[in-house]
């Protein structure tokens, strides 16, 4: 599948991880643009390598009903939890995005390569900073999760050790001033240090679907498309948003509507609780 290539100062650059310490010169993706995803909203889940089955079904149950709600799932493709993120928003029909550690040409680790060819042919984006012929070191997997908690609005970890690398991700997420969540688990159990840790440190704990949406400001039910009566233009508006423009500039270029007629109608979108505004003049459907 094609390589594509996003520049710092391209229009399409996503605006999220302008903002971040040392945000990606330049990104490489295969499958679907982030612009088609970047205005729904997004959680990020991580967790160990080394999961158990405990640490396998909260993280399916969880995804499934965030995906079937039409939050985008963003992991790392990794084994464990990452990979289980992934499986559970592609079973769900939802929308999975990957961020890698290794050059985007290949999908690693090799385990996962079905699983990343998944992500591709059903909607998804597998992305990265590397290009093709970039060595590949420890580091870059820790540097990656920047990327993972900058693209999200919320992260959630769902099982973790003392010393599981998505800590390191729960830091960068602080760092950028995300809600970090956390699934409380077996106080006996090494595997859950980590999740227990990040609770006592102030994390968000999670024992339902319905904290995550709570963080996020949404109604699931508010999520899915619903029937719409109203201006010729502002169903246009309303498809254009569902299709994932955002942009009020890009809404204007593709309806071919002038200034007073889009600004009317989007009040009208939002009023109606069809669209929310996202900042810098963006918008997202509801």
């Amino acid at each position: 599948m094609k390589v594509n290539t996003l520049k710092l100062n391209d229009p399409g650059y996503p605006d999220i991880l302008t903002t971040i310490q040392s945000p990606p010169q330049q990104l490489f993706y295969r499958g679907e643009s982030p612009s088609s995803w970047l205005a729904k909203p997004k959680v990020a889940v991580v967790g160990s390598r080394k999961m158990t089955p405990y640490g396998k079904a909260v993280t399916a149950k969880l995804v499934s009903e965030l995906a079937r709600s039409g939050v985008v799932i963003i992991s790392g493709l990794a084994y464990g939890v990452d990979a289980a993120a992934h499986r559970a928003a592609l079973d769900a029909s939802g929308i999975a995005v990957a961020v890698l550690g290794n050059n985007i040409e290949h999908i690693a680790p090799a385990g996962n390569y079905s699983l990343g060819l998944e992500i591709l042919t059903n909607k998804g984006t597998i992305l990265s900073e590397y290009s093709d012929g970039h060595r590949v070191f420890a580091s870059n997997f820790v540097i990656r999760n920047r990327i993972v908690s900058g693209l999200c609005d919320v992260l959630l970890v769902t099982e973790a050790g003392l010393k599981s690398g998505s800590l390191h991700t729960a830091r960068f997420a602080l760092e950028q001033g995300k809600t970090v969540m956390a699934v409380p688990g077996n106080i006996t159990s090494m595997i859950s240090e980590g999740c227990n840790n990040l609770i006592k440190s102030g994390a968000i704990p999670v024992t339902e679907a319905g904290d995550i949406f709570f963080a996020l400001k949404i109604d699931p039910q508010k999520l899915k498309s619903r029937p719409f009566s109203g201006t010729p233009e502002a169903q246009k508006l309303l498809q254009l948003i569902r299709e994932g423009l955002s942009d009020q500039e890009d809404l204007a270029l593709a309806s071919r509507l002038d200034g007073p007629t889009i600004s009317s109608n989007l009040t009208m979108l939002e009023i109606t609780g069809h669209i929310r505004p996202t900042g810098a003049g963006h918008w997202a459907a509801t």
